[in-house]
């Protein structure tokens, strides 16, 4: 089934080159809608993997919005998605 997630600090091209690769391999096609705030991934999942797909998306750096995050996590989830979105830029300079 297509579903959409509202996902926070998704801030560009970057972040949205990283969500589709790093996720790629698990969870298939990835779109990123950069034109909406929060931001919102669409992809085709089963209900069983969306908790899967909530922990590689906190990994990231890029929790879902519907998460409550304390104070040191969302600070944490910050940092990790600056060092994901300069991966991302990094990897859309080498193609």
């Amino acid at each position: 089934m297509i579903q959409t997630f509202q996902v926070q600090n998704v801030k560009c091209t970057g972040c949205a080159n990283t969500l589709t690769t790093k996720l790629k391999e698990q969870f298939g096609e990835i779109e990123v809608n950069l034109d909406v705030m929060p931001r919102e991934i669409t992809l085709k999942i089963v209900e069983e993997e969306i908790e899967m797909l909530r922990r590689e998306l906190k990994k990231l750096g890029y929790p879902m919005s519907d998460e409550k995050l304390d104070f040191l996590d969302t600070n944490a989830a910050k940092a990790k998605s600056f060092v994901s979105c300069a991966i991302g830029k990094f990897e859309l300079a080498k193609e």
